[in-house]
């Protein structure tokens, strides 16, 4: 499994880099812009994503406006957002106007900080991620 962390905080990539380099490789992007940069790389390279986790709070592009570029980007390769990457909203978020919006931009599933990592291992199975 190829994971983009997307995330301007430390301890919280730490985290999930931790996690999820059990399954692959994880790299890391620190804001919205970075990552749909990596997204655009990695597509074109034809070695996309199988998961990002996206943070919502960040500067230069929120993960909001980056989950909308992000499934823009697979929409112009013909991708559907169910073929495509595996996308879990990873914020401090949790009020439903923030979740609302995050599925509405077709997010895969919504995780609340801290992170837990039980829910992050459930819902990679139920995305049929990891075994």
């Amino acid at each position: 499994m190829k994971t983009l962390i997307v995330e301007d905080d430390f301890t919280s990539r730490l985290l999930l880099q931790q996690i999820l380099l059990k399954w692959g490789q994880a790299h890391i992007a620190v804001n919205g812009k970075e990552a749909v940069e990596a997204v655009r790389i990695a597509m074109e390279s034809g070695d996309p994503y199988n998961l990002i986790c996206l943070d919502i709070m960040m500067p230069e592009m929120d993960g909001q406006e980056a989950l909308k570029h992000i499934r823009k980007l697979e929409e112009d390769c013909c991708i559907l957002s169910y073929q495509g990457a595996k996308i879990i909203m990873t914020t401090a978020l949790g009020d439903m106007k923030n979740v609302n919006n995050a599925f509405h931009g077709l997010c895969d599933a919504y995780l609340v900080k801290p992170i837990d990592k039980k829910k992050l291992v459930e819902n990679l199975q139920t995305l049929a991620l990891v075994p």
